[in-house]
Formats: C-alpha cells, sequence, structure tokens
C-alpha cells in the first residue's frame, strides 16, 4: 500500500473518531453507544496503551486490532442519522485544540483514578507487601 493511501486511511480515522466522539454528547445516541464511545475514544487518545508498544508484535495489537474493532462495534451501535451529522460537523471543523486538552485532562485523571485504586486494593489485599515497600521509602 503507498504512502499516499496510507495517509488518507489515517485522515479517515482521525476523522471517525472526532464524529465518535460527537456522538457520544448527541442526545440521540443511546447510553450505552455513549458510554462505549467515550471508552474507545479515550483510549484511542491516551498515551497509555492496554499492551505497552515496546512489546514486540503484541504491542501494536491495540491500535492495530483492538482500537478499529470497538469502532465497527460502535459504529454498529449508533443511529444512521447522529454519524451522519457528526461527520458532517468533524469535517467541517476537523480541529477543535481546548476539546482536546479537556479530554486529555479527563483520560489523565481516569488512569490516576484507576492506578490508585489498583494499588490500595493490592495493598489491602496484600498487607504485608505494603509494609515492606514502605521500609524503602524514606
Amino acid at each position: 500500500m503507498g504512502h499516499h493511501k496510507w495517509k488518507t486511511r489515517v485522515k479517515h480515522l482521525k476523522r471517525e473518531i472526532r464524529a465518535l466522539s460527537l456522538a457520544a454528547t448527541d442526545p440521540r445516541t443511546p447510553w450505552y453507544a455513549r458510554m462505549l464511545a467515550v471508552l474507545i475514544v479515550g483510549y484511542a487518545l491516551s498515551p497509555i496503551d492496554l499492551i505497552p508498544d515496546f512489546i514486540p508484535v503484541l504491542g501494536y495489537v491495540d491500535d492495530l486490532v483492538l482500537i478499529p474493532l470497538g469502532i465497527i462495534l460502535l459504529l454498529k451501535l449508533m443511529p444512521h442519522e447522529v454519524m451522519t451529522d457528526c461527520r458532517k460537523q468533524a469535517s467541517m471543523n476537523p480541529k477543535r485544540k481546548e476539546k482536546h486538552i479537556l479530554a486529555a485532562a479527563v483520560i489523565i485523571l481516569i488512569w490516576l483514578v484507576s492506578i490508585i485504586f489498583t494499588v490500595r486494593v493490592c495493598l489491602s489485599l496484600f498487607p504485608s507487601a505494603g509494609a515492606k515497600l514502605l521500609r524503602f521509602i524514606p
């Protein structure tokens, strides 16, 4: 596949992600599609991957397989008229930096809360490990 085709596909994918983020806020979108849209768009925009990219082959599975499969599922759940309207809006207004900054802040907050929750659960399940860990912290 040529360089031009890849650039075209990437632009199309970015526009679809923008359209899906718009559809997630549309009142005509069912609640379950909104939740899935928030998860998929948030994960697609997140700097943190489920499988880190430095792991050979598997590192890109989420980028090349999971995100597109999530988008395909989401497109099936979205009302057709909502996606048509949102695609038009995404094409007309391709860059909205202020919303990207807000989205990034929300994603970072979700990751931080998830990490804190996981650490707390692990410390409550394994209190002796937590005590050993605290001995190393000055």
